[in-house]
């Protein structure tokens, strides 16, 4: 699927962008587009496994800008701005969304991380097993 989204709509109240693809509307909320973005920073450089991001309950998207014809690029409350959101990742984002997100959850509770923050952001690296 790399055809152009119909619609792409920032719902600031429920934390959520809706995405539509020709008989497909996803409503992808704010957390779950920052904790697996699309960036180095959370995906890494190569076949690394994704960095787990915790604390982003609350984040907010500032600023969608449009990449050429193939992507978005998301601004969060965080300053996270890197890493852009290409059909493609769009679609498969909204399509795995239900297991993506349980494998999320299950991360965090095994790194003993949160999805509120408390104080900082909490960042669990995969290859060193520690929390930053």
């Amino acid at each position: 699927m790399s055809e152009a989204p119909s619609a792409i709509k920032l719902h600031q109240k429920s934390r959520q962008l809706e995405v539509c693809f020709s008989g497909n509307t996803y409503f992808l909320p704010y957390e779950y587009l920052r904790v697996f973005s699309p960036s180095a920073e959370v995906r890494g450089h190569g076949n690394q496994e994704l960095t787990l991001v915790g604390g982003k309950k609350h984040i907010t998207v500032t600023d969608v800008e449009p990449v050429g014809q193939y992507a978005i690029k998301l601004s969060f409350d965080d300053g996270h701005d890197s890493g852009l959101y290409t059909w493609q990742t769009l679609y498969e984002l909204g399509r795995d969304y239900t297991d993506n997100w349980a494998t999320y959850l299950k991360r965090l509770e095994t790194a003993g991380l949160k999805r509120s923050a408390d104080a900082s952001v909490e960042i669990f690296h995969p290859s060193t097993n520690s929390k930053s």
